[in-house]
């Protein structure tokens, strides 16, 4: 099962930059979580913290695909340096307005503005292995790769955050989470052996944004339903855990969620598959909407624990599954634009599900935040299903440019 992980992290300069990945891909599992936890403990309010995580996101994916342009057209570090730069001090306000316990409304300019420039590293790093395989089989293994260490990112950050929230101060998690975007991005950055060139200004028939093709329009949609289920879980998670008396769990609970689809995705990036990447992708989403609706019969965090990591082993092949199309559908100089639209509706669904599920959880407690996500699940399946033959004819032409 290894051996085709060892071939791809052979390639040259392969290990360093995935490493340096992974390192400054940890905030993107830790800040939505880091806020909540603060914002809830100085605030008492878990609809104010689902409305702060979810302008974080909202604007994360309203300005992350024009940062990826940017990139395909001048150059990761170019583009990235200074943008990490303001990410950070946008963080770095929201905590200090936090922790001063200011007006509520201090905190939204702030998670705006770090939303709003901090990217999506995971476009990044996929970018640059395109740039080092060799054939369709190579970027296979490579894709499931790295949505399986985005899974370790999933399974750790949670944890952390949730134990230096309960063990140290509310805000510890989101400094963390600070340090790790800086000291991996910088590191990412400073790696130009296997920086993609960049590719210029765009021919005339390739201006415009990727999101305006009825594929990538369908696995958005998907996508940002994807990202409701994780935005209300992580939410209801939290809420859940607190009302059993075990507020420390609630990471460990989402990291076993994490832990299932990061298993899921080794195996499947160490097969070959006949099946079409359309199909999979279909059968991904209704396993994931099947397995969602076990959570609102769990009554303890071990059954919801349980009933987390089998859902979790649909979210990887899904995932991975995700961009593989992306990659079949935008031209390559445009690979970080569509890779980053991947990123970017799961960050507008996980605003939706994080806002949507706080109020409901408000009303109606935790356990009630699961249905948002069963909703969301729904969604998902019913857009997967009847658009799965325009999936099937736009994914099996020619790729454009």
């Amino acid at each position: 099962m290894l051996a085709p992980y060892r071939k791809v992290l052979a390639l040259p300069g392969a290990v360093a930059f995935s490493s340096a990945g992974v390192l400054a891909r940890l905030p993107m599992s830790m800040v939505t979580i880091s806020i909540v936890l603060l914002v809830e403990a100085v605030y008492s309010s878990y609809a104010l913290a689902g409305q702060v995580a979810a302008v974080y996101t909202v604007a994360q994916a309203i300005c992350a695909p024009q940062l990826s342009k940017l990139v395909d057209s001048c150059g990761q570090s170019r583009i990235m340096r200074p943008s990490l730069v303001v990410a950070m001090s946008g963080l770095v306000g929201l905590a200090v307005a936090a922790m001063l316990q200011g007006p509520a409304w201090a905190l939204y300019p702030a998670a705006a503005l770090a939303g709003a420039t901090v990217g999506s590293m995971g476009a990044l790093v996929r970018a640059r292995w395109n740039q080092v395989v060799d054939g369709p089989r190579q970027l296979h293994t490579a894709y499931s790769l790295e949505s399986a260490l985005d899974e370790l990112v999933f399974v750790v950050g949670p944890v952390l955050a949730t134990t230096l929230a309960a063990a140290i101060n509310p805000v510890a998690g989101l400094l963390i989470a600070i340090a790790a975007a800086g000291g991996g991005g910088f590191w990412f950055l400073a790696q130009r052996r296997s920086e993609p060139t960049a590719s210029g200004r765009p021919a005339e028939g390739e201006r415009g944004s990727v999101i305006r093709s009825a594929g990538m329009v369908i696995i958005a949609v998907v996508f940002i339903a994807m990202g409701s289920i994780f935005g209300s879980v992580d939410v209801a998670t939290v809420a859940f855990a607190k009302e059993q008396g075990a507020p420390g769990l609630a990471g460990v609970v989402l990291g076993v969620f994490a832990c299932g689809s990061l298993i899921s995705g080794l195996l499947y990036g160490a097969r070959e598959f006949t099946m079409l990447a359309w199909k999979r992708f279909v059968i991904g989403i209704l396993g994931l909407a099947a397995g969602i609706c076990l959570f609102v019969l769990a009554d303890s965090l071990w059954v919801l624990a349980a009933a987390m990591f089998v859902t979790g082993f649909a979210i990887a092949p899904t995932i991975i599954t995700g961009n593989a199309l992306v990659q079949q559908l935008v031209p390559p100089s445009r690979l970080t634009e569509g890779l980053t639209w991947v990123g970017t509706a799961i960050g507008v669904g996980f605003a939706v599900g994080s806002s949507v599920g706080g109020r409901v959880i408000d009303l109606h407690g935790g356990h009630a935040g699961y249905v948002v996500s069963m909703g969301a699940a729904g969604l998902a399946a019913l857009v997967a299903l009847s658009t799965a033959a325009v999936l099937r004819g736009v994914t099996t032409r020619p790729r454009i440019g």
